[in-house]
């Protein structure tokens, strides 16, 4: 018999978290610039208030997302500390020698001529 476990690890959050493009996005935008609004997310988007809400509450709760109080105004933050968690423990070991130098030669494939 094999014995799962009903809860969900951390890296299993953030990758839930990452595997929605609408999340994506909303991580793009808190990079480019943070303490950001939920209105201010909601701008630019086709979804609704309550639907960008339901995402960053996702992002929050895998700690992609830290939320601080102004005012009246709740900002919304990147963090990033997970998604580095995630590269030293899976993809660290991929960054050097051979994967470094195809990503190289991909790129350098992919630019216009």
């Amino acid at each position: 018999m094999v014995t799962y476990l009903e809860c969900v690890t951390d890296d299993g959050l953030v990758f839930k978290a990452l595997a929605d493009p609408t999340r994506r996005l909303l991580l793009d935008r808190l990079f480019e610039r943070d303490g950001r609004t939920l209105g201010d997310l909601e701008s630019g988007t086709e979804m609704t208030r309550f639907g960008v809400a339901k995402h960053l509450r996702l992002l929050e709760d895998a700690g992609l997302v830290v939320t601080r109080r102004s005012g009246r105004e709740k900002l919304h933050y990147l963090n990033p500390v997970p998604i580095r968690q995630i590269h030293d423990r899976w993809l660290d070991k991929f960054t050097s020698g051979t994967a470094s130098a195809l990503l190289d030669l991909k790129a350098h494939l992919e630019e216009p001529s």
